[in-house]
């Protein structure tokens, strides 16, 4: 879709042609600025990115591999990094595998690999090995995988490798059938992967508006899309009756419009149906335009509170009293004199309250941001977590908009809490999770004290303590949450 945006409005973009070593791009990796960009969006690719530092295409095909079930409980993914890093030395199990694994610093990553080291260590014929791929394809079986592993043994001891090294090499296989990738599945996805950061870069507003207009989709809901969107630069501009399409949409390159698509109780035909009749002639006024949509009352309300309905209004109130006056309704009186005057404008916490209960999101300051003024000094924002040194005992508060508790992570909960800065991740041990299980699964604002980590340009806090955070009743979106 941020493809096609890109042509309509004059830019086309040929995928094959995009430039593979751009600077901002493999900057903007390297930061873990990721949010929303397929494959590397992800809490666990976004702790990577900083070790990995990417700055070739190659890079990112192993990052996009190294971040699954596989390579990370076959021991893998810390001793490629650590080798990347200079702090752990390339080495190899057999002189015969450096030209196998030489791409990847001798540590196997991709289900090829797998397969030649059979083929270079225990002489499997090339049909052999597709039995073993087949065994560690998607449709695994259990007694299919131990048949294959007894043979490898076998015909690796008949080769004379040791049994300390087979068993090293039986361990890294069988890790792969717990889903690890093929090389060019991992290529395949980089390609979009990388397309994806460029677009984020270069042409933000088209990726934006194309991650809104695809929900739901992603780790990230269209609240933490839109924040994310105003911390890049950009102006997003409300839902507006006399503005805004059924879509979001590009108003330029610094400049969005939602679109009704993001409110919450509003038919897309009578949606279509009011863009057809402004198209034929605006609208005059709130009389105009009730008499000529099809929107039932409940669907008014949803328009008047989200401010959809102000430029046929003064402010919200205003708007809310003309869908519930009794001449707009054509009921017994046929002429009220408007109040417009004596109506006060909703002020800036009832305006984020209406904005979530129609929406679930606001294009107004972040919650945080209104209650940041009430909470202690020692709170620390997101954004000045790098200041504090490795160790620090400190407090973070926010929304948790991802909560996350892996079958490789032995029973740790992984939550990313988002304030008006951006997003701070945090480590709960098993033992803290049972003891807070109802404040982290049931809150959406948590006050969370712990110990800061800091270590190669990733940041966790880890917990010590979860409070629920005091704070207005918000219909929050929903966090992704997942095992």
């Amino acid at each position: 879709d941020a493809i096609e945006i890109c042509s309509q409005r004059g830019h086309p973009i040929d995928l094959a042609k995009l430039p593979k070593d751009d600077p901002q791009t493999y900057d903007m990796l390297c930061a873990a600025d990721t949010v929303g960009v397929f494959q590397v969006e992800s809490r666990a690719q976004m702790a990577t990115l900083p070790r990995m530092k990417p700055s070739r295409f190659y890079d990112l095909v192993i990052e996009v591999a190294i971040i699954r079930p596989g390579p990370i409980q076959g021991h893998l993914m810390h001793p490629y990094l650590a080798r990347r890093e200079g702090s752990e030395e390339i080495t190899y199990l057999d002189e015969r595998l450096v030209p196998v694994l030489e791409r990847t610093l001798g540590v196997p990553l991709f289900q090829e690999q797998m397969l030649k080291i059979a083929m270079v260590m225990a002489n499997f014929t090339g049909n052999e090995a597709e039995e073993l791929r087949r065994a560690l394809s998607f449709h695994r079986s259990q007694e299919r995988m131990q048949r294959v592993a007894q043979k490898l043994r076998k015909a690796l001891a008949e080769n004379q490798v040791t049994e300390e090294v087979s068993e090293k090499i039986l361990a890294a296989i069988s890790s792969f059938a717990l889903y690890g990738f093929p090389e060019s599945h991992a290529i395949s996805f980089a390609l979009i992967a990388y397309a994806s950061s460029w677009l984020k870069v270069h042409r933000p507003a088209e990726f934006y508006v194309s991650l809104l207009n695809n929900q739901p989709m992603g780790f990230y809901a269209p609240a933490t899309l839109i924040k994310d969107a105003q911390r890049h630069q950009l102006r997003v501009l409300p839902v507006s009756v006399t503005e805004s399409g059924w879509l979001c949409t590009v108003i330029s390159d610094k400049i969005i419009r939602l679109g009704f698509c993001l409110s919450r109780g509003l038919s897309s035909t009578h949606v279509q149906h009011m863009i057809n009749e402004r198209q034929r002639q605006p609208f005059r006024d709130l009389i105009d335009f009730r008499k000529r949509t099809y929107f039932d009352r409940d669907e008014l309300r949803i328009l008047a509170t989200s401010g959809a309905l102000n430029p046929l209004a003064n402010h919200r109130r205003h708007a809310l009293w003309l869908v519930e006056a009794p001449h707009y309704q054509g009921e017994l009186f046929t002429h009220l004199d408007e109040p417009s005057d004596l109506l006060p404008q909703m002020e800036q916490v009832e305006r984020l309250t209406a904005d979530f209960s129609t929406m679930r999101l606001t294009v107004g300051p972040h919650p945080l941001a209104y209650l940041r003024p009430s909470l202690p000094d020692n709170i620390w924002r997101c954004i000045d977590l790098p200041q504090a040194g490795d160790g620090t005992l400190l407090r973070v508060a926010g929304i948790a908009i991802c909560r996350q508790r892996p079958g490789t992570a032995k029973g740790f909960v992984f939550i990313s809490l988002e304030d008006e800065t951006g997003i701070s991740n945090v480590i709960v041990t098993p033992d803290m999770f049972e003891r807070y299980r109802l404040i982290i699964t049931q809150e959406s604002f948590l006050l969370i004290e712990g110990i800061l980590q800091s270590r190669q340009g990733v940041i966790h806090v880890r917990a010590k303590n979860i409070e629920r955070l005091p704070t207005f009743a918000l219909e929050t979106p929903n966090s992704h949450d997942f095992g």
